[in-house]
């Protein structure tokens, strides 16, 4: 139950985009509060984390935790590996192609492009569902392999001359977040992952040819993210290990590690913490925070028997994917079912300053009734 509200937890946070706390914010500026909440309802311009930052991490985290229970699961009804790992592979295939299709909403042709947290979990998905059975040293080596690999390859990356027009790649002249020196490595758009996919992504028919992410995302981020899942899938073996009890203590270690690990190289300039193109410090700094909030969740739920409070969360964590596709999807489509029915400005009755967020939270509103009728019939969306 801790896991499904865990997930239910980071979903609800991405539904909360709804919100629109950035926009209040605007209408009081000088206000503590509205900016702090803003500010953990957006991403970081590069270097750094907010709250909204550890929702993609925390998915992939997730997906990694609950492959132990899968596998037992399928390997109890009497699954062959052949079958199970085909099964694997045919995720993983409709995870990407649904990346692609909700990144496609609104544009003339296919939009191929595969930064989409549903794409990054599915590249990355049949190496780690082979990982599953393995044993842990493998699991560890996997980790270490890949964080280290991915990050000489972008060390050994050229930097751009000193000429290099970095307008041209979609970064502002006033841009105020370039690294000097070696972590320059990690600059936005001048670096390995925008190189490739200056190659890949224009294999693909386009109405223009590509030459940057205008946020600096990147394809080959499903590498390091993949060192995400892994972290997950050690969280979910630690805990299926260790059943009945919950391995606080480990969670509790792996987390402080984690983060200390991935500060350590940002602060030393060996790797800086960037979510947008997911650095292996990155992978380290969010993995840790990922332990400590799987630690929070089962303390109180697990632990101490603490379940009903969690009710609402487990709705949504439950259908994960459901409650992802409504976000993406039906946001517009209740909006404007609000402004026609009820009026242009319904949701003003506290003033203008507050209107995106009553507005915002009645769309959340329906976004979870949405989910609690699929709960309440058992209709889970599943892939």
């Amino acid at each position: 139950m801790a896991l499904d509200a865990f997930r239910g937890f980071v979903m609800l946070l991405m539904m909360a985009e709804v919100l629109r706390l950035a926009k209040v914010a605007q209408a009081f500026p000088g206000n503590w509060f509205w900016q702090f909440l803003a500010y953990n309802q957006t991403h970081v311009a590069w270097a750094g984390c907010s709250l909204h930052d550890l929702i993609q991490p925390s998915f992939s985290f997730l997906v990694g935790a609950a492959l132990p229970y899968s596998i037992a699961s399928r390997m109890a009804k009497g699954q062959t590996l052949p079958k199970m790992f085909a099964h694997a592979l045919w995720r993983s295939l409709l995870l990407v192609a649904l990346g692609v299709f909700l990144r496609s909403t609104n544009s003339p042709i296919t939009n191929f492009t595969f930064e989409d947290t549903l794409s990054q979990i599915g590249l990355g998905y049949p190496l780690l569902f082979a990982l599953g059975f393995l044993a842990p040293r493998w699991q560890w080596s996997a980790l270490g392999v890949i964080l280290f690999g991915y990050w000489l390859a972008w060390a050994l990356y050229p930097l751009p001359g000193p000429g290099f027009d970095f307008r041209a790649v979609g970064v502002p002249p006033d841009w105020a977040h370039n690294f000097t020196g070696f972590a320059a490595h990690w600059n936005k758009n001048a670096n390995l992952g925008t190189a490739f996919d200056q190659w890949f992504l224009n294999l693909f028919p386009r109405t223009k040819p590509f030459v940057a992410n205008w946020g600096g995302y990147l394809t080959l981020s499903f590498i390091p993210t993949l060192g995400t899942m892994i972290l997950g899938l050690i969280a979910g073996r630690w805990t299926r290990g260790s059943a009945p009890a919950i391995p606080m203590k480990k969670y509790l270690w792996a987390g402080v590690a984690g983060i200390s690990a991935g500060l350590l190289l940002h602060f030393t300039g060996i790797c800086p913490v960037v979510k947008r193109i997911w650095t292996p410090s990155w992978t380290l700094f969010s993995g840790g925070a990922c332990f400590l909030l799987l630690a929070a969740f089962c303390w109180p739920i697990e632990i101490k028997g603490y379940r009903k409070w969690a009710f609402p969360l487990v709705v949504i964590g439950m259908n994960s994917i459901a409650a992802y596709l409504i976000a993406h999807l039906f946001d517009d489509f209740i909006s404007s079912s609000f402004r026609i029915h009820l009026g242009e400005h319904f949701f003003a009755f506290l003033g203008t300053g507050l209107e995106p967020l009553l507005h915002g939270l009645a769309v959340l509103g329906v976004f979870w009734l949405i989910l609690d009728w699929m709960y309440r019939r058992k209709v889970f969306l599943r892939i």
